[in-house]
């Protein structure tokens, strides 16, 4: 049996680290979960540039956006707003085949790493700003002419 002195040092020992054990653990996920949300809208972006690249003219391309953009949780360490928060852009193709998209949202992250984000990206009154920039082409630099051309080519 232990001294009079020692009994309930396995007590503080743990309200000591157990508060710093969890705030080390929420520390280290909250990159984690940025990069999740990053990955997303990069993902989305590119199959958003295939389908302005290869749709009819004047098609809206943000509800196709906004699906593939479902899968990131409505959490403040992964995305704030819902899905008004999403900005959907696209530019093109133009002649030479060029699609550009750009996805943004916001992501609150924790008080620590929020600081540190905002000193090292863009940040408004909404939060962090996460971007997702894709610049696709449509046709291969290989193929020389337009596509009236290559069509004519096989009759």
């Amino acid at each position: 049996m232990a001294p009079w002195n020692q009994r309930g040092q396995a007590s503080v020992e743990a309200a000591l680290l157990l508060p710093t054990t969890l705030l080390l653990l929420a520390l280290l996920m909250q990159p984690a979960c940025l990069l999740y949300t990053r990955c997303v809208m990069e993902g989305a972006a590119v199959e958003v540039a295939r389908l302005a690249a290869t749709a009819r003219e004047g098609l809206d391309v943000r509800p196709f956006a906004l699906r593939r953009l479902a899968a990131v949780p409505e959490a403040s360490v992964f995305h704030v707003g819902g899905q008004q928060d999403w900005e959907v852009s696209t530019e093109g193709p133009d002649e030479r085949g060029l699609v550009k998209v750009l996805l943004s949202g916001h992501a609150r992250p924790l008080p620590l790493l929020g600081g540190i984000c905002g000193l090292l990206g863009e940040s408004d009154e909404k939060g962090l700003v996460l971007e997702a920039r894709v610049t696709a082409s449509t046709r291969p630099d290989w193929l020389e002419g337009s596509y009236g051309d290559w069509v004519g080519m096989w009759g």
